[in-house]
C-alpha cells in the first residue's frame, strides 16, 4: 500500500505570529484540497533492512552422530543389521531484521530423515522450538528485548533427538536499532577558526567539509549516528546544506536553508559513514561557514531508547511558566526541571525540545545544556532583531533531572521551550536510519497538484500505516513561498485511516505550540521528531493566514 496523504480543513486555535492565545475556531467542515501517493514507506524500510541481513552458508554446518536412545526402532534396526545408523542433516542460515530489535530468521533444512526436530537458540537467554519433516524451510520471528550483537544458534534433531543424528549451525546478528548516549554539547567544527576543518576556510560554493566523529571527544568508534547542530554562517547567497554519511551517496534532501545575510541552525541526526566521518555539502552558489556542535550519539548497544510525549509546553518566560515572567536578560540563564515532572520520569538521559525565542531586541543566540556544568562555547538557536525563530534540540539533562537555557545576547529576548520526547534506558523505541527520501513537496505539481498549503488547514500522512512498530518519525520540515507571518504545527493525528475514508473523521485541533515560525518570504526548516500516535498518522497543520508550501523530508525513525 502507499503512502496517503490529504489537506483538510482543521479545528484551529487562533494566533498571531504563532504563541498569543485566541479563541477557538472552528472550520466550516473538513474538505479535501487534494490526495497524492508517494514513494511506498515500506520500500524505505525495506532498503534499512537490507543493510541488516546476515548469513551462515549450509556447508557451515555442524554434523553429530551418536548412539541411538535405547529401545527406539533406529536402535533395534541398527542392531539387527549391524550397522550406524545413515542420516545426514545440513542447516543454511539466513536472517533479516525487520524492524529495530526484530530477526525473521530463515532456516533451510536439507536431509533424508522424515522426522526432525528444530531448537533455536538467540542468543538472548531465550529458546523456540519447530517440528519439521524432511528438507524445508522455516521462518520463524524474534523480537529482542535490547539492540546488541547476539549469536543465533540453530540445532535440529533426528527422529532420535539428542542421541541420534543432529546437525548445529550458528549466525552472529546485530539488530539495526541503535539507542542513545548523550553528550555534553562540544564544538567538532568551526570553519571560521578552522576547528575540525582542514584550514580556517568558508566551505566553497557546491563543496563540502568532513567533520570527524568516532573517536573524536570520547565518541566510541562504534558510533552508528550523531546529534549534531548545524549552523550555516557569513552567507551571501541562498542555499542550503545537507548532512549525510562519508562514503555514501550525498542525498537530494536538504537540512539547512539559508538566504544572504542568515546565520541558521537546524538539528540534524545523521548516520555516519564507516571511516567515521559525515559529510556537510554546501547547495549555494557562494561560500559559507559551517558550524556542528555534537549533543549525543546512538550505537548499536543498549542505552538509552526513545519515548515521544505529546509535545508539552514547559517554559513560557512572556507567561512566566516554568520560570519567570518577563523576557531572559542578555547574558543570563535560567533553570528548568525536566526529569521527574510533568510526565517525564526520573530516569531521562536526555530531553527532544522544540526551543523558541521571539521578541529579541537584537541579535544572538542560545545555548541549552545540562544542569552542573558550565555554559559550553556551543549555540542552539541564532536570531536577529525582533525574529521568531525555533530549533529542535536534544540535550543531555543533568544528575538533578534539570537542564539550562542561557541567552547568549546582550539583549532580553522571550523564550519557549516545548518538550516532545526523551531518551531513557526503559525507553522502548530505537532508531533506524533510512536513506534521506523527500516524501513531499507542494511546489511539485506532477506530485501535489492542489498547490501550497491554504491557511489553517493541514495536511496529514500516514508514516505508520505500513510499520505499526514505529512510534516517531525524524524528519525536516520546511516552509517556503511563505505568504505572510505565521507558524507550522508537526502533531499525531487522532483519527484512523479508516475514518477518513468514511469520512466519518473528527477535525484535530491544532496543539497550542509551534515546530518552525516564519516571516513573509522566508525559507524556514527545522528537524522535527514527529509522534505517530496511535494510528501511524502524522498532522501538519498551516497556523497562519496565507499560503505557504511544505517540504518534508524523512531521515529515520523510532
Amino acid at each position: 500500500m502507499r503512502s496517503r496523504r490529504l489537506v483538510f480543513s482543521a479545528a484551529v486555535i487562533a494566533a498571531g505570529i504563532g504563541f498569543v492565545p485566541g479563541g477557538m475556531a472552528q472550520a466550516a467542515g473538513p474538505s479535501a484540497d487534494g490526495a497524492h501517493g508517494v514513494t511506498s514507506f515500506k520500500e524505505l524500510l525495506k532498503s534499512a533492512a537490507n543493510a541488516f541481513t546476515f548469513s551462515s552458508p549450509a556447508d557451515r554446518s555442524v554434523l553429530k552422530t551418536g548412539p541411538p536412545a535405547a529401545g527406539s526402532k533406529t536402535a533395534a534396526a541398527a542392531q539387527g543389521a549391524g550397522a550406524a545408523v545413515d542420516g545426514d542433516i545440513k542447516i543454511g542460515l539466513s536472517g533479516t531484521a525487520s524492524t529495530a530489535r526484530t530477526i525473521a530468521l530463515k532456516t533451510d533444512i536439507t536431509t533424508n530423515l522424515n522426522v526432525l526436530s528444530v531448537v533455536i537458540d538467540w542468543g538472548d537467554g531465550t529458546n523456540s522450538g519447530e517440528a519439521a519433516s524432511g528438507s524445508t524451510t522455516i521462518t520463524t520471528h524474534h523480537k529482542y528485548a535490547e539492540v546488541g550483537s547476539y549469536t543465533v544458534r540453530v540445532t535440529v534433531y533426528g527422529p532420535d533427538g539428542a542421541a541420534g543424528v543432529s546437525a548445529i549451525n550458528e549466525m552472529p546478528f546485530i539488530t539495526p536499532g541503535s539507542e542513545f548516549t548523550p553528550h555534553s554539547p562540544t564544538r567538532l567544527l568551526d570553519t571560521r577558526d578552522g576547528t575540525g576543518a582542514v584550514q580556517a576556510a568558508p566551505v566553497p560554493a557546491w563543496g563540502e567539509t568532513r567533520v570527524k566523529v568516532a573517536g573524536n571527544h570520547g565518541i566510541p568508534a562504534d558510533v552508528a549516528a550523531v546529534v549534531l547542530n548545524v549552523t550555516v554562517t557569513n552567507t551571501r547567497a541562498a542555499g542550503h546544506v545537507r548532512a549525510y554519511a562519508d562514503g555514501t551517496e550525498r542525498p537530494t534532501t536538504s537540512n539547512v536553508n539559508y538566504a544572504a545575510g542568515d546565520s541558521v541552525p537546524n538539528l540534524v541526526i545523521v548516520p555516519v559513514g564507516k571511516n567515521g566521518y559525515v559529510n556537510l555539502y554546501n547547495s549555494g552558489e557562494q561560500g559559507v561557514d559551517l558550524i556542528a556542535d555534537v549533543t549525543g550519539y546512538f550505537t548499536r548497544s543498549s542505552a538509552s531508547g526513545y519515548t515521544p510525549t505529546d509535545p508539552t509546553r514547559f517554559v513560557d518566560t512572556r507567561e512566566g511558566l516554568g520560570t519567570s515572567r518577563g523576557p531572559v536578560p542578555g547574558q543570563s540563564q535560567f533553570g528548568v526541571q525536566i526529569a521527574g515532572t510533568r510526565g517525564i520520569p526520573a530516569g531521562t538521559k536526555a530531553v527532544a525540545l522544540n526551543v523558541t525565542v521571539t521578541g529579541p531586541r537584537a541579535a544572538g543566540h542560545l545555548t541549552v545544556f545540562p544542569s552542573g556544568q558550565a555554559a559550553p562555547n556551543t549555540s542552539n538557536l541564532n536570531f536577529t532583531g525582533g525574529q521568531t525563530i525555533a530549533n529542535a534540540v536534544i540535550v543531555p539533562v543533568g544528575a538533578d533531572g534539570r537542564i539550562n537555557v542561557r541567552n547568549g545576547g546582550w539583549d532580553p529576548a522571550d523564550v519557549i521551550v516545548d518538550v516532545v520526547g526523551h531518551y531513557s534506558p526503559d525507553g522502548v523505541s530505537a532508531y533506524i536510519p533510512i536513506r534521506p527520501k523527500r516524501d513531499l513537496d507542494t511546489r511539485d505539481p506532477a506530485q501535489w497538484p492542489s498547490g501550497p498549503l491554504k491557511p489553517y488547514r493541514y495536511i496529514f500522512s500516514t508514516f505508520g500505516e505500513e510499520d505499526p512498530t514505529a512510534t516517531a518519525m525524524v524528519l525536516n520540515t520546511t516552509v517556503t513561498n511563505t505568504g505572510g507571518a505565521g507558524h507550522l504545527t508537526v502533531a499525531p493525528d487522532p483519527n484512523a485511516l479508516w475514518q477518513y475514508e468514511n469520512k466519518t473523521h473528527t477535525p484535530p485541533v491544532a496543539p497550542n505550540y509551534s515546530t518552525l515560525n516564519w516571516t513573509a518570504g522566508k525559507t524556514v526548516p527545522n528537524l522535527v521528531q514527529a509522534s505517530t500516535g496511535n494510528h501511524g498518522i502524522v498532522d501538519f497543520f498551516n497556523r497562519s493566514g496565507n499560503n505557504t508550501d511544505l517540504i518534508i523530508d524523512i531521515y529515520d525513525r523510532h
